[in-house]
């Protein structure tokens, strides 16, 4: 399946550990040739961190898609009535992200993206990156395994030794994930 023209969206919240890996498939994205508009949460466009400051990765953001992110609730709220996705994708989705939107708080504008795009019956792909996988946050991932429409990037511990409950997604099978979830299908296999 070709990416070409597709509208993607990539919701980005705050797993700042993941992000250089994220903007490297965001770039893969544009070179597919998928139409992308970003999304931050108030976290990911506000915080700065030893891994980048927040401006900076909003206008990288800008600059691979050519396109303004999308930095406020009323901003994403119009992709629902507007059908302005075809996928969209939380890429990195938090522990914090996957509580909320497995129990429908939608406080940010990455929420308020899923919401939004979630009432046209279209695909959402959550891109984890966790701590508490394995702790606290299993049941809301299991909510959202067996939710309508969502569908996860294959995800994995990251560092078993030292955080035994953490797991994050395998984001170099972003592309393959989209495909599938367009397609109503679960990348396998989910967890690796």
């Amino acid at each position: 399946m070709s990416l070409k023209g597709r509208k993607v969206g990539v919701a980005f919240t705050g797993s700042f550990c993941t992000y250089k890996k994220v903007f490297d498939e965001l770039q893969k994205l544009a070179d597919e040739g998928a139409e992308i508009q970003t999304i931050f949460s108030d976290a990911a466009k506000s915080i700065d961190s030893r891994f980048g400051n927040a401006e900076d990765f909003v206008a990288k953001a800008r600059s691979i898609t050519g396109k303004e992110p999308m930095l406020t609730i009323p901003q994403a709220e119009p992709i629902g009535p507007k059908s302005l996705l075809d996928i969209l994708v939380i890429l990195p989705c938090t522990g914090n992200t996957i509580a909320k939107l497995a129990n429908g708080i939608t406080d940010t504008p990455a929420l308020m993206a899923a919401k939004a795009h979630l009432r046209n019956d279209k695909p959402l792909l959550i891109s984890i990156s966790t701590n508490d996988a394995l702790g606290m946050n299993m049941k809301n991932i299991g909510l959202l395994l067996n939710a309508k429409n969502i569908y996860f990037v294959p995800f994995c511990q990251d560092n078993p030794e030292k955080k035994p409950n953490s797991m994050i997604a395998r984001t170099e099978l972003l592309i393959p994930s989209i495909e599938a979830a367009l397609n109503g299908k679960q990348y396998q296999p989910v967890i690796q």
